[in-house]
């Protein structure tokens, strides 16, 4: 089957949106504007009063001169296109998200989410704050200290009141701690409908929550059979509501990608892509020099930086499935297993290939790598709502395949062995989070806009039971892959992978 491998231009011609557009009479009036700061003028004096007053100034200060506590358009036009608050999303597709959701839930229902927190790394030290992602995915607002409730006030589309607490405008804190945006952004850019001071939530919140009787949450209300600060505001500000998981109504939302998500991880997928195959035109002495140019080439080719802790692993160490100590030398009779990815817009690509570190495969790595590679292709075909499967279908067929595959090469798959050299799941959903949509079920029949990933490993361990000349070789080839009606796309394909391909790169 012939797979398409689209330029990340092409790809929303043949991608549907997830959402349908939304009438005229239920759009709602969005902004990214900020507001301009004027001075008050002095009042003009009288024109038969003598007495001479001081000429009055307007001072307007541009929207591109404000701080705000993340990138908007006027202040980063290198990074946002208008109308967006994220990279690729704008602030109608975040309503869309919200009325989306509000329409799954009841009436006199209110769905409440906690910002992340920021990270220590040790003592003052801490880590690039990064927003959880449910209150990233229908906010767009990346600031800690935050809490969004959406208030579902009817049943039809765009019935919701959007509240952001979030911290004011403190120009003492911020000349310490850096810019945050503050309460008049948050409605005039992240066009919330209330906005409020989160040092204030527990006298607002309860006005918004007034008259619920379901909240939605995933947050933490109770800790180890205690109630949480956040537990308890919500007690006591909701009496009478009960408290449901979010879970299962957003993670049927997140799911399926929108053509501007498709596109971001297009980028990430073809940005990563392009790094890996540069990567392998190079002979590498030690795994950090490699995980550090892939780090380089990210952050200078317009993404946001590595998406995860990058598995960098030479020879035998390609058999620990997560190993990312990535400090050990290269020897150049062995393979280099690389299983990283960048991400932008807080969208991510997850990419591995395995060469050999000199440039050419031996035989027995030939063999083996082609028997992984000719079963990552087949489940690849397969990546398609026509198809009418599943994660899980996809997995028993890519054990079926690597079971006739390694017996080929004059392995004994009786038994379990197919569980000692292939341990792993052949995919995931992808999405904002590496692992994305935690509980979404992997039996869910794939349509279009599920992105996953397909990813047949083979870890053969030093012993006798498995054929002498593939001891010690761990392979791993994966691709991020888009679901689309008869063809699958392929979000990394800029990365190399035919036996070929990788050899030419080193003549």
């Amino acid at each position: 089957m012939k797979l398409r491998q689209l330029p990340v231009r092409q790809l929303e011609r043949h991608l549907k949106p997830s959402t349908s557009p939304l009438s005229s009479q239920l759009t709602r009036q969005l902004s990214t504007r900020p507001s301009l700061l004027r001075s008050t003028p002095l009042p003009r004096p009288n024109s038969r009063c003598k007495t001479r007053f001081p000429r009055s100034y307007s001072t307007v200060v541009p929207a591109s001169e404000l701080l705000f506590g993340q990138p908007v358009h006027e202040t980063h036009p290198h990074i946002l296109s208008p109308g967006e608050l994220t990279p690729g999303i704008t602030a109608q597709e975040y309503h869309q998200r919200r009325t989306a959701l509000s329409k799954s839930l009841p009436p006199d229902s209110a769905v409440i989410l906690p910002s992340a927190t920021l990270k220590y790394r040790s003592g003052a030290v801490f880590y690039p704050f990064r927003q959880e992602s449910n209150f990233l995915y229908l906010t767009g607002f990346s600031e800690p200290d935050s809490l969004a409730v959406i208030r579902c006030v009817g049943d039809k589309p765009g019935d919701y009141l959007f509240h952001l607490y979030c911290r004011p405008k403190n120009p003492r804190a911020e000349q310490w701690n850096g810019p945050w945006s503050g309460l008049d952004a948050a409605r005039d850019v992240w066009n919330a409908d209330e906005a409020g001071d989160i040092g204030r939530v527990e006298d607002l919140l309860e006005s918004a929550l007034k008259g619920v009787t379901k909240i939605f949450t995933d947050a933490e209300l109770t800790k180890y059979g205690t109630p949480t600060k956040l537990g308890n505001l919500v007690r006591s500000t909701a009496l009478n509501a009960s408290t449901q998981p979010l879970k299962s109504h957003i993670n049927a939302l997140r799911a399926v990608k929108s053509t501007a998500e498709t596109v971001n991880m297009r980028l990430a997928g073809q940005q990563s892509g392009r790094a890996l195959t540069d990567a392998m035109r190079e002979s590498w002495k030690t795994e950090k020099q490699l995980a550090a140019y892939l780090e380089f080439h990210y952050q200078t080719s317009g993404l946001d930086g590595s998406a995860y802790v990058p598995v960098v692993a030479g020879g035998s160490r390609a058999l620990l499935i997560h190993y990312v100590l990535n400090n050990s030398v290269l020897n150049e009779s062995d393979f280099v297993l690389v299983d990283a990815g960048g991400e932008y817009g807080t969208y991510i690509t997850d990419i591995t290939r395995t060469w050999p570190v000199s440039g050419k495969f031996s035989q027995p790595q030939k063999d083996l790598y082609n028997a992984v590679l000719r079963t990552q292709r087949s489940v690849v075909s397969l990546c398609r709502a026509s198809a009418n499967t599943t994660l899980d279908k996809l997995h028993q067929i890519t054990e079926n395949t690597l079971k006739d595959q390694l017996t080929q090469l004059g392995f004994d798959m009786s038994g379990d062995a197919i569980n000692a050299l292939f341990p792993h799941h052949v995919g995931h959903y992808i999405g904002l989070d590496v692992h994305d949509v935690p509980g979404y079920p992997r039996n869910v029949t794939l349509k279009e806009g599920h992105c996953i990933t397909i990813e047949p490993g083979i870890y053969v361990p030093d012993d006798e039971r498995w054929p002498k000349a593939f001891r010690g070789l761990g392979i791993r080839i994966e691709d991020s892959v888009c679901v689309a009606g008869d063809n699958p796309i392929i979000l990394t394909t800029e990365a190399v992978k035919e036996v070929d391909d990788i050899e030419a790169l080193r003549s």
